[in-house]
C-alpha cells in the first residue's frame, strides 16, 4: 500500500486529491496538512466527507515523514523545500503548483517574480503532462504538474505541432474557465455578484500560464512557437475549454488531420477524440480525468479550429498528479481515476 500525504490538501485542488484517492484501491491518505486549518478535521471544511474522511491537518513536516509520496498543492515558491526534503528522503515529490513547471529560471522571474533557490532541483524534475512524458515521468521522483490551462491547449496541439502541420508559428488561443482555478481566496474577480450572470476575458495577453505554454509547445514542434492566449472566466465551479486556431499547410487536408489525432490518441484511456461532426462540450469532463477533443476544418481559409475541453480540478490539476503517481509506480493510470462525467 502506498502511503500518500497531501501539503496544503485545504484547497480546491488538494481537496480533490483526497476525494481522487480515496478511490484508489492501491493508496491510503495518511496524512494532509494546512496552515489555516491546523487541527481542525478535513470534513470540518468539507462536509460531505462527514465519516468519510475526518482526518485532521496536521504540520507539513509530519506530511513528509509520514508518507512515500507527497502532493504540494500551494501557492508558488514554496514548493522547493519540500521537494528537497522529499529528495533527500527518497520520497516522491509531485507539484500541483507552478514552481518546477518552466525550465527557464528568467522566465520564472518574468512571470512570478521569483527566483530558483533550489537550482539543482530543476535538473531532476520532469513537466508532468502524462501523455506526452509518460517515459521520464516513470523515472523521476520530482514531478511538476502542469497548469490546467496549460494541459487542455497542449493536449490539443500536439499531434498537429509534432507532425508539423502548422503554416504558422503563431497560434490564437481562446480559453474560459470556471471560478475555481482562481483558488480560494477571495478576490473581487471571483466575488460571487462580480461574476455571477458574467462572461469576461482576463489578464488578457499577460496571463502566467503563457511562458508555459509557449515552452511546451516549442518543444513539441522542435522550434519557437508563440501564442496569443486570452482567458476567459465563466460564472461556473469547474471545467476549462479551449478553442485552438491553426492556419495549415496547403497540402493538409481534413481526413489527414482525423487520422494523425486518431493514430496519437486512440491508445490513450483518457484523451477522447470526438467524432467528426461532434463539438467538445466541458458539461461532459466535469469530474472526470478526461480530455475531449474535437476538430473542425474551416475550408473556406484553410485554419483547423481544434476544441480541447478538461475539468480543471481533475484533467487540469488532482487528476493528472495521480495519473503521475500511476506512472512512477507502475500502476495501471486508471486507477483512482474512473470517475466518469455527468449523463446530463
Amino acid at each position: 500500500m502506498i502511503k500518500a500525504g497531501i501539503i496544503g490538501a485545504s484547497g480546491y485542488a488538494g481537496a480533490e486529491v483526497v476525494r481522487l484517492l480515496l478511490n484508489h484501491e492501491d493508496v491510503e491518505i495518511v496524512a494532509i496538512s494546512s496552515q489555516s486549518y491546523l487541527g481542525q478535521t478535513f470534513s470540518s471544511l468539507y462536509p460531505s466527507f462527514y465519516t468519510i474522511f475526518d482526518k485532521e491537518f496536521v504540520e507539513d513536516n509530519e506530511v513528509i515523514d509520514q508518507c512515500d509520496v507527497v502532493f504540494a498543492s500551494l501557492p508558488h515558491g514554496l514548493s522547493e523545500k519540500y521537494a528537497l526534503e522529499c529528495q533527500k528522503l527518497n520520497k516522491k515529490f509531485i507539484d500541483l503548483g507552478a514552481d518546477f513547471r518552466l525550465d527557464n529560471e528568467d522566465d520564472y522571474k518574468e512571470w512570478y517574480g521569483l527566483d530558483y533557490h533550489e537550482k539543482d532541483l530543476h535538473l531532476y524534475s520532469v513537466y508532468g503532462l502524462t501523455e506526452v512524458n509518460r517515459e521520464k515521468i516513470k523515472e523521476s521522483q520530482i514531478i511538476g504538474n502542469p497548469g490546467c490551462y496549460p494541459t487542455s491547449i497542449t493536449l490539443g496541439l500536439y499531434p498537429l505541432l509534432k507532425e508539423k502541420l502548422n503554416a504558422s508559428t503563431h497560434i490564437m488561443i481562446d480559453s474560459k474557465s470556471g471560478t475555481t482555478g482562481a483558488g480560494k481566496s477571495l478576490s473581487e474577480t471571483t466575488h460571487f455578484p462580480k461574476c455571477n450572470e458574467s462572461f469576461h476575458p482576463y489578464k488578457v495577453a499577460v496571463h502566467r500560464h503563457t511562458p508555459e505554454i509557449e515552452q511546451e509547445l516549442s518543444k513539441m514542434y522542435g522550434d519557437k512557437i508563440q501564442v496569443t492566449f486570452v482567458p476567459h472566466l465563466l460564472p461556473i465551479n469547474r471545467g476549462i475549454i479551449s478553442t485552438i486556431y491553426v492556419p495549415l499547410k496547403k497540402e493538409v487536408n481534413e481526413e489527414d488531420i482525423e487520422k494523425i489525432y486518431h493514430d496519437y490518441y486512440d491508445k490513450e484511456y483518457f484523451v477522447r477524440v470526438l467524432k467528426k461532426g461532434d463539438i467538445a462540450d466541458l458539461k461532459y469532463v466535469q469530474y472526470s480525468n478526461f480530455c475531449d477533443i474535437s476538430l473542425h476544418f474551416d475550408k473556406r481559409t484553410h485554419t483547423l479550429v481544434i476544441v480541447s475541453c478538461i475539468d480543471n480540478m481533475v484533467k487540469g490539476a488532482a487528476g493528472q498528479a495521480i495519473q503521475n503517481m500511476n506512472v512512477m509506480y507502475g500502476l495501471d493510470e486508471t486507477k483512482g481515476l474512473q470517475l466518469k462525467g455527468p449523463s446530463f
